[in-house]
């Protein structure tokens, strides 16, 4: 896909990839890392994995919009196709994504089910990542 059909992707994406920017720009002034990968960017380390370390489950890495927030690089790179199936996600769905997410795992928890491994956004991300 060529960069000039990206962007209206890109753009509808962006608030949350807004988020994410902030959340890893804090996280490099408490020696953190970035890199780029397509219209991706990837950050590890520093404040970012003490994050996700406080979080319900400890997650190697979450997605916010066109970011990746990482545990570290290996986690990055152990964790990168399923956390891109989320980028696409975050594209087709843009600011309604998180909102999404949160209601379905909402249901499924209050049925009775797991939250997280039933959730639909995961079991595509599960699915097409491999």
């Amino acid at each position: 896909m060529n960069r000039p059909s990206q962007i209206p992707k890109i753009l509808w994406a962006s608030p949350w990839t807004a988020v994410g920017l902030g959340v890893g720009a804090l996280g490099m002034l408490i020696g953190g890392h970035v890199q780029r990968r397509g219209t991706v960017l990837e950050f590890h380390g520093g404040m970012v994995s003490r994050l996700l370390g406080r979080m319900p489950n400890g997650p190697m890495a979450m997605t916010l919009g066109h970011t990746i927030l990482g545990a570290s690089s290996a986690a990055l790179d152990v964790s990168r196709r399923h956390e891109m199936v989320h980028v696409e996600q975050y594209e087709r769905w843009g600011p309604a994504f998180v909102p999404a997410y949160l209601l379905s795992s909402a249901r499924l928890w209050l049925s009775g089910k797991d939250a997280y491994r039933d959730n639909p956004f995961e079991r595509e991300a599960y699915k097409k990542a491999g």
